[in-house]
């Protein structure tokens, strides 16, 4: 069925780009505007809905089993410390990468000057973003507000706080640990029954951009495009490398095992869409739930790797289409500032071009210049997405190799002869390790 998914998105994909080109060039602008359009993007509004349905109690019950059933609040802590100093460290790589490049490439010189009044009604009201704000905004106030509007960062704060405590409460506290591992399982199972319709919804989303842009648009755009793209190919280069460090050859397995949130993820430009598809087939690849479930969520909120470099190389860009010569020392502050405010984004459509507006407003560049992009920002964000899944896999699979908890994915490994021997060489009893034996830095 895997196999089969992938072949339907594909062709998804492809047959959306070319029913979207031959409406555009042969339907009138205002007729697919008004009455083809909306029918493509109902298609993909239904997957989107159907995907944000599943995220909150997928979230909260891998996070609340995964830490009851780690039982050592002390490798809690220890995961929990590694997986940020990486998120840190691919943020910094993703943002100084994106800085290099758009200095190297200047793409925005020469870029067409758009006008206030479009930029203004595009973007919207532009807040002010401020560090306590995002601070409080952390922790809940209502754990079903939370879980309503599937604020994932929030619902991993309550998330942890209910494992921990059902941890510390031991056999009294086993229905709930049972109840939510059998509600991660139904998740899962729903989730298969909504992919499914996957094709569907790659194929309306890409045919509605294309039936009202026209792959003309590209053209206009496609320094900025090719530039960029380029700068993300590097990026997965340094991110899978990274990984290729701690996994070895098993990185291959684990592209091989991603393609399909990752082609989710891109043809939809969605981060939640992949979601769920990318626990199964971590799942899969020898992640054990308790982990994954733990560093998805976390890395949702925290490894947005793709939306890092944008963000740099998209502020920068705008700077210099309008001739604005920025110092190093800037260009630095702008980079501080973009780690910051970007966190706790992934759930909100086109977070990234509000995170980007309030920085140039922060810095007095001008914020009219987001129009700039705004035409081309579908194609933009589906590579974006597309990479912040890539980083949050690989940064899974780094923690869990780092852990010593990695298990083996395919049974060819297990039927050898001496296959008893394996099990402290290949990580297959990560789910029976003592908890004490979590940092023995295996791998």
């Amino acid at each position: 069925m895997d196999r089969k998914l992938t072949l339907y998105i594909l062709l998804g994909m492809l047959l959306g780009v070319v029913v979207g080109q031959v409406l555009n060039q042969t339907v009138a602008a205002d007729v697919i505007k008004a009455d083809i359009a909306p029918w493509f993007k109902l298609l993909s509004d239904i997957f989107l809905n159907l995907i944000k349905m599943l995220v909150a109690p997928l979230v909260l019950s891998t996070i609340v089993v995964g830490i009851a059933h780690m039982g050592d609040s002390a490798a809690l802590g220890r995961i929990g410390v590694r997986a940020l100093t990486w998120f840190i460290t691919a943020s910094l790589v993703s943002i100084g990468l994106g800085l290099l490049l758009v200095n190297i490439f200047q793409p925005g010189i020469g870029a067409p000057i758009p006008d206030v009044a479009e930029a203004t009604a595009a973007v919207g009201e532009v807040k002010e973003l401020k560090a306590t704000d995002f601070i409080l905004s952390i922790f809940p106030k209502n754990a079903v507000e939370a879980l309503a509007t599937n604020n994932i960062l929030q619902i991993l704060v309550f998330s942890i706080f209910a494992g921990v405590a059902l941890s510390a409460i031991g056999e009294r506290g086993k229905a709930l640990v049972t109840g939510a591992d059998a509600l991660a399982e139904m998740m899962l199972q729903v989730t298969g029954y909504v992919m499914r319709y996957a094709p569907i919804a790659v194929f309306g989303a890409l045919a509605n951009v294309v039936a009202a842009s026209g792959l003309s648009i590209l053209g206009t755009y496609l320094t900025l495009l090719l530039e960029f793209y380029f700068s993300l190919v590097l990026l997965w280069v340094i991110l899978l490398g990274a990984g290729a460090v701690f996994l070895g050859r098993r990185i291959f397995a684990l592209i091989r095992y991603i393609r399909q949130p990752l082609m989710i993820a891109f043809s939809t430009a969605s981060s939640e869409a992949a979601l769920p598809k990318l626990f199964e087939q971590l799942d899969r690849f020898g992640v054990p739930r308790r982990i994954s479930g733990f560093m998805l969520p976390l890395g949702y909120s925290f490894n947005l790797d793709g939306s890092m470099m944008y963000m740099s190389f998209a502020t920068i860009f705008i700077a210099q289409a309008y001739g604005i010569d920025l110092s190093i020392g800037t260009q630095i502050m702008i980079l501080l500032t973009l780690m910051i405010s970007s966190k706790g984004i992934a759930a909100v459509p086109r977070a990234s071009l509000v995170v980007i507006t309030g920085t140039l407003a922060m810095f007095g560049l001008p914020v009219e210049g987001v129009a700039i992009i705004l035409a081309i920002d579908q194609f933009l964000d589906m590579g974006r997405t597309a990479t912040n899944v890539v980083g949050n896999a690989v940064a899974t699979a780094v923690i869990t190799r780092w852990e010593g908890m990695l298990e083996v994915e395919e049974p060819e490994v297990v039927e050898l002869p001496h296959a008893p021997s394996h099990t402290a060489a290949d990580g297959r009893a990560g789910l029976d390790l003592d908890p004490g034996n979590f940092g023995d830095g295996r791998g």
